[in-house]
């Protein structure tokens, strides 16, 4: 792939994270977007489901059997959906970027054990690149088939990994408290999800074995360290945005800011989209979801308490965009060849409601 304008679809694009590619995609200047897939909403236009996309090249859903070889897809299924047509997929695509979670892990057994069920292609996993770039930048650049991270993994990552590459914690426990807003469960309708049932609560539905730990497990693997990682998600009553409360325990038993500061400025310097906030005045001086929305930020603080014995770090992202569509866009700019920020420098609203 060559910086020019790519012939670029979208599957699944009726739903929350197919709004966002398609928001992202029709404004970027390197992507010329043919084709958005609905079985529901065949032949209807897009801005009949995404609003906000009104004055944008009208667009209508296609069908998915229906799509046409393109120079970059993107599948943005619900989880187990995309496995059982990768054979169709990647002849469709010359690189295919699965927002998914049906590629994300190495082994079959691991599938297995945290979704229920057998996967389908078992021997297509090795194929895919895990897609977060700060971790994974350069086998990012080359890879023709990359699997989205889970938007929990990505902001538990993106505050772990410099902890666990510097040797702050290698070994030692580390808890993840995570709340995450509603769209996390996808456009699709549920129980659990009704407006009488969901609006205000702070409802703990993962106390223990949540999906996502076996990513970050993987990826404190790669950056040297295995921390005993305890993961937990509450439901909270907002609608965008995740925020990752993450309590490590520091394996020499403790640590001082300066080391801290060391370990996230000297993997983080030269990221676009991670900003440590650690201010000393003003009413956002830690990580706040609030006025991420939108944007392919993730913010990430921390505090020392107990004679540095914990360490607090807290890790805030929009789900929808750093989580799953803007992350997606950002390795589309990386693989190919685009400035990596392209189409994803909006900086996001302020005052904004919730």
């Amino acid at each position: 792939m060559s910086p020019a304008r790519l012939r670029v679809s979208v599957v699944g694009a009726a739903g929350y994270g197919g709004g966002e590619l398609l928001r992202l995609l029709l404004d970027h200047p390197g992507a010329d977007v043919r084709q958005a897939t609905s079985r529901r909403f065949a032949g209807e236009p897009v801005s009949l489901v995404h609003p906000n996309l009104r004055s944008f090249r009208p667009l209508p859903f296609c069908r998915p059997e229906d799509v046409a070889p393109c120079d970059a897809l993107f599948l943005s299924l619900p989880n187990g959906e995309s496995m059982g047509e990768m054979d169709r997929w990647m002849k469709t695509g010359a690189v295919v970027i699965d927002l998914g979670a049906d590629f994300r892990l190495r082994r079959p057994e691991d599938w297995r054990t945290w979704y229920a069920s057998d996967h389908a292609r078992p021997e297509f996993l090795e194929r895919f690149v895990y897609g977060l770039p700060e971790i994974a930048r350069e086998k990012v650049r080359t890879a023709d088939y990359i699997a989205g991270p889970g938007c929990e993994a990505a902001a538990s990552i993106l505050g772990l990994y410099p902890l666990v590459k510097h040797g702050i914690v290698r070994s030692g426990a580390v808890v993840v408290d995570a709340k995450i807003g509603s769209s996390a469960a996808g456009a699709a309708p549920a129980e659990a999800t009704h407006h009488p049932e969901r609006a205000g609560v702070v409802r703990t539905y993962k106390p223990t074995g949540h999906r996502h730990t076996v990513e970050i497990v993987r990826a404190m693997e790669t950056a040297g360290g295995s921390p005993s990682l305890h993961v937990t998600a509450t439901a909270i009553g907002m609608v965008r945005g995740i925020l990752a409360t993450i309590h490590v325990f520091p394996d020499a038993g403790s640590v001082s800011e300066k080391d801290v500061w060391k370990a996230y400025r000297a993997t983080y310097a030269d990221e676009p989209f991670v900003r440590i906030i650690k201010q000393g005045r003003g009413l956002y001086r830690l990580p706040e979801p609030k006025i991420l929305q939108g944007t392919n930020y993730c913010d990430i603080g921390f505090e020392l308490e107990d004679g540095g014995r914990r360490l607090v770090v807290l890790s805030a992202l929009d789900n929808l965009v750093k989580g799953a569509a803007g992350n997606a866009v950002q390795c589309f700019n990386l693989r190919a060849g685009f400035p990596e920020t392209t189409g994803l420098e909006f900086p996001g609203l302020h005052p904004v409601g919730s």
